[in-house]
């Protein structure tokens, strides 16, 4: 692991605890992205065989995120980020008025977005239950269940065999589980499944995957029509779309993105994708443990790398880490403070930030 934080000149000024809203920057990402960039600029960006190793680079980096996933490369997409997939997803179903979308209350503002629109807009019922329960309120008039794997509030992990086996169909918001926590699509038994690139996965913005039931596909129309949904461009107009997931992307990724999602996933594979989840989740509940034996009120939370705890104010707490080089953040609405902890961390910063957090309960 010392080797890993080695790859984030970052974590040389601070304690980085903030993947869940974007990851640390390796090196190797930055690099990737230049050499991308020079090439761009000396040689240009127009042939076809650059277009076409484009192209396959981004061939490449869908097969190497379905593994993540359990998945295979036909089964993924590239999107822009995790709401990108949400909104792809219910954009290519025929949702109409009266048609109940299930969700929790403790989604991201990215997926309360999409179910907003397809409320007003589309007719569809909206219906918000405690996460903890709604594995229970999946009813027959349930047709869609969206809502996180890993809670972005609580770190609380969704129980998704009632929800599979329910017969609605299920899209799960994996912001907070690509990267972060071993994932099998055909386990969760989700319909699709919508993750970031800049976040656990270290890679820019602006870089997002969908997996999505190959089953279900051949029947969806593309929500983001275009180039990149054609499997030939040459009949644009009858239209002839992919066969795959690739119909539900959003576009093509810019090179120099492509190239730095790959050389941070190069580091991570580097240290181990078996390693790194473990030992993310293992410090995770080593820091709420060490909260919990302190007084300090840990909300509950699952096997996840996020520790989300009680403090009187969230703002003013995450100044004040951040003053002492405690990268945390605060979770809108709720008194809490979360800490994303990644395999990059090391105990020394853990315990830092327990003595921060007890400190500010005593006050």
């Amino acid at each position: 692991m010392e080797e890993l934080r080695a790859q984030f000149p970052v974590l040389e000024r601070v304690a980085y605890l903030n993947a869940g809203t974007n990851g640390p920057v390796p090196r190797a990402g930055i690099e990737a992205a230049e050499a991308s960039l020079r090439e761009q600029l000396e040689q240009g960006r127009s042939s076809k065989p650059w277009f076409e190793h484009q192209v396959e680079r981004i061939g490449q980096l869908r097969e190497r995120v379905s593994a993540l996933l359990g998945a295979t490369a036909d089964d993924v997409a590239v999107t822009g980020s995790t709401t990108d997939g949400v909104n792809a997803v219910l954009h290519a179903f025929d949702i109409r008025p009266g048609d109940e979308i299930l969700t929790s209350d403790e989604e991201h503002p990215g997926v309360l977005g999409p179910l907003a629109t397809a409320r007003d807009a589309r007719g569809a019922r909206v219906r918000v239950v405690p996460f903890e329960e709604l594995p229970d309120e999946v009813g027959p008039d349930t047709r869609f269940v969206v809502c996180s794997h890993v809670s972005w509030a609580t770190g609380r992990v969704m129980d998704t065999r009632p929800l599979t086996a329910s017969g609605a169909l299920v899209a799960l918001d994996g912001a907070q589980g690509l990267g972060a926590v071993p994932i099998d699509v055909q386990a969760l038994g989700c319909d699709f499944y919508a993750a970031s690139g800049q976040k656990w996965l270290c890679g820019p913005g602006g870089m997002g995957y969908l997996y999505a039931d190959p089953e279900l596909v051949p029947e969806l129309p593309a929500p983001w029509s275009g180039y990149h949904a054609l499997e030939d461009p040459e009949r644009g107009l009858d239209p002839a779309l992919w066969p795959d997931a690739r119909r539900l992307g959003t576009g093509f990724p810019v090179p120099h993105q492509v190239e730095w999602a790959h050389a941070s996933l190069d580091v991570l594979e580097g240290a181990g994708f078996a390693r790194v989840h473990e030992r993310g989740i293992e410090l995770a509940e080593r820091l709420a443990q060490l909260l919990r034996e302190r007084g300090v009120t840990v909300a509950p939370r699952g096997a996840s790398t996020l520790v989300s705890f009680e403090v009187r104010d969230p703002p003013p707490f995450t100044e004040r880490a951040a003053a002492e080089g405690l990268v945390v953040r605060g979770i809108p609405g709720r008194p809490l403070a979360r800490a994303s902890v990644g395999a990059w961390n090391n105990d020394e910063e853990i315990e830092r930030l327990v003595e921060l957090a007890d400190a500010a309960a005593s006050r």
